[in-house]
């Protein structure tokens, strides 16, 4: 199964000078806790639930705090003619569980998951590549 077969089309995109209440609002409407970040037609980062809380509520940033502030700019994605396989592999192997699908001249097209192989494929390898998501890196400080 390719990429393209799985994935969720029209992604929302959150822009570097959205805030972000207005980032969260939009992820609570549209139950959803990943966006990729674009500045006109590029892909700059991307932003999730885990982000606004971790990068910014815990930091006591507030409400108005700007997207390109918390957002992750180490852009990792997928083409949307690769492999399932491949790319669920590659989920597990860098420990995240969604990524920005792009079209080989690189403008994003949609957004794969782990869930959307659950649910398009394979539960159990969506399952494996799970285990590797979650796998900790380093060890916990007490």
């Amino acid at each position: 199964m390719k990429v393209s077969d799985a994935m969720t089309r029209g992604a929302s995109i959150a822009r570097p000078n959205e805030t972000l209440q207005q980032i969260a609002r939009r992820m609570a409407m549209e139950d959803i806790g990943f966006m990729p970040v674009g500045d006109d037609d590029r892909l700059v980062g991307t932003i999730t639930d885990r982000d606004i809380a971790v990068r910014a509520v815990a930091e006591g940033r507030g409400h108005d705090t700007m997207v390109r502030e918390i957002m992750t700019r180490e852009i990792k994605y997928c083409f949307e003619d690769e492999d399932m396989d491949h790319v669920v592999q590659n989920l597990a192997d860098i420990q995240v569980r969604r990524l920005p699908v792009v079209n080989r001249d690189k403008r994003l097209v949609g957004v794969i998951s782990l869930a959307d192989q659950a649910l398009k494929d394979s539960p159990e390898i969506a399952g494996i590549a799970l285990s590797g998501v979650v796998t900790p890196t380093h060890e916990a400080v007490a």
